[in-house]
């Protein structure tokens, strides 16, 4: 019986180690995304922050110059406010912080499907529960992840980007046996 339980245990590992896969490499993809954003909101108020204390500019009599100068001054003010209050840069940790928690605990299913299952379904079982009990913590801190950077998190994983050149090896090994 208990050999009967070790194949779908290493299944499930094996769909986690894909679930885990799939939620880093998205959360990396928006972790791109999110720094893009932080460094923008860093240098937009200092590049508007030029134009509006420049006195040339504000000596004209150009109400559209003017106009200009006092929209660069509030923006420059506002941007960093915005951030402040959205508390951006906590929320680019966490995402950095989950990415790579699930990125480990996609390593720790593999190596659970790979290793621990020739040490008998009692020690998997024991094992995958562990790192179950760990991914439903994570679930609790999830992050709402916009579709678009799944998409590409499934681009990148089928295009080969997170295959390793052993597992390759093993691929062709097994194709050339047939």
């Amino acid at each position: 019986m208990a050999v009967g339980k070790l194949k779908p245990l290493i299944v499930e590992c094996k769909r986690q180690y894909d679930n885990c896969l799939y939620t880093s490499t998205s959360l990396f993809e928006y972790v791109k995304f999110l720094r893009c954003i932080r460094i923008t909101t860093v240098v937009l108020p200092l590049v508007l922050g030029s134009p509006a204390g420049w006195s040339v500019l504000n000596a004209y009599e150009d109400k559209g110059i003017r106009l200009f100068t006092a929209a660069c001054a509030f923006i420059a003010g506002l941007v960093p406010s915005i951030m402040s209050a959205l508390k951006f840069d906590e929320s680019l940790d966490r995402c950095r912080t989950l990415a790579n928690e699930f990125a480990n605990l996609k390593d720790r299913f593999r190596q659970a499907a790979e290793i621990t299952a020739h040490k008998g379904v009692a020690e998997l079982e024991k094992e995958f529960s562990q790192l179950r009990e760990q991914m439903e913590a994570l679930r609790k801190n999830g992050v709402a992840i916009p579709n678009r950077f799944f998409r590409r998190a499934q681009k990148k994983v089928n295009a080969g980007d997170y295959s390793f050149d052993v597992d390759a090896e093993a691929i062709e090994k097994a194709e050339a046996a047939k």
